[in-house]
């Protein structure tokens, strides 16, 4: 089953509801990029009157995530994932629409075919861009994701 934005958007709903009350929602994945749009409003505001950084880093990962989930499905392995760590900077209030754009989806076949390979798991950083209406960026954020072949259990 092919992972699209209304999956994707369903799934939030039920695994993710927090950002999905927010306003988080997946606009376009293919397999090497996504696209992740939240739209500033009352409910992910900060005192600030701009969005707030979690709702920014809950859009700008899952742009980076949604790409992982896909390339896993795809291989048709048993491979678990998870963030080790993530980078942000901030360069201007986000109001409005923003969207989180990533572009690494070769990235994430490079590191599942050697984990694939080697048994061994792999770590690799993932970029997401957030920009304004106006197309000025607002945020990046960085994410180091880690994946390896799920164990099979012994009974």
């Amino acid at each position: 089953m092919k992972l699209s934005p209304s999956k994707l958007n369903s799934f939030l709903m039920l695994k993710l509801p927090s950002a999905w009350l927010c306003g988080v929602r997946v606009q376009h994945i293919d397999k090497t990029e996504c696209q992740v749009s939240v739209k500033h409003r009352w409910i992910n505001q900060n005192p600030f009157n701009s969005m707030y950084f979690a709702v920014q880093a809950m859009a700008a990962e899952l742009s980076t995530g949604a790409l992982v989930m896909n390339k896993i499905q795809e291989s048709n392995s048993k491979i678990s994932m998870l963030v080790a760590q993530n980078k942000a900077s901030f360069s201007k209030k986000a109001t409005g629409k923003i969207k989180f754009s990533c572009y690494d989806g070769e990235r994430v076949n490079e590191a599942l075919q050697k984990t694939i390979e080697t048994g061994e798991g792999q770590t690799f950083w993932m970029k997401s861009v957030g920009l304004n209406e106006d197309g000025v960026e607002v945020s990046v954020f960085e994410f180091e994701w880690t994946v390896k072949l799920k164990r099979k259990k012994s009974k």
